[in-house]
């Protein structure tokens, strides 16, 4: 069994404007990160993200962005053997009608019942970054403000 995902959602915005609300850390708290962000995602950059949801901010190693196109992190998954890193890569894709196309993958958990578990709650949260991402962009609303606290 290999643990991966990958979900993808449109933002009716320019690829330039939807990368850049992921990689500074100001955009990205303005949406995702409830307890928030900081460092801007730049290759080699360690940053930290703070959920309300998972109280304590969670060191992020950012392994190499391409701007505009690609984002690859590492930040650790854990269970009863002790903590791991998991892959993430975030693609962003011009579309011809003016839309960005952003595809998030994890990978790398243990397949064990605690590796799958997480597996499934990554997939929910970066589906719901992508909501939050959609709304914030296209419509100035902060889905996740209150939700966690």
């Amino acid at each position: 069994m290999d643990l991966k995902f990958k979900v993808s959602a449109h933002i009716a915005r320019p690829v330039s404007e939807v990368f850049e609300a992921v990689a500074d850390p100001a955009k990205l708290s303005g949406y995702f990160t409830t307890g928030g962000a900081k460092g801007r995602l730049e290759t080699g950059a360690t940053v930290y993200w703070d959920f309300h949801d998972f109280p304590g901010a969670f060191p992020v190693e950012v392994t190499s962005v391409e701007p505009n196109s690609r984002i690859v992190l590492n930040w650790a998954a854990e269970d009863r053997d002790g903590a791991y890193p998991t892959t993430v890569v975030m693609t962003f894709e011009a579309l011809e009608d003016g839309r960005t196309l952003v595809t998030i993958a994890e990978s790398g958990w243990r397949e064990t019942p605690e590796g799958l578990a997480a597996s499934y709650g990554n997939c929910q949260g970066w589906m719901q970054m992508l909501c939050a991402l959609k709304a914030y962009l296209e419509y100035g609303v902060n889905l996740r403000e209150g939700m966690f606290k």
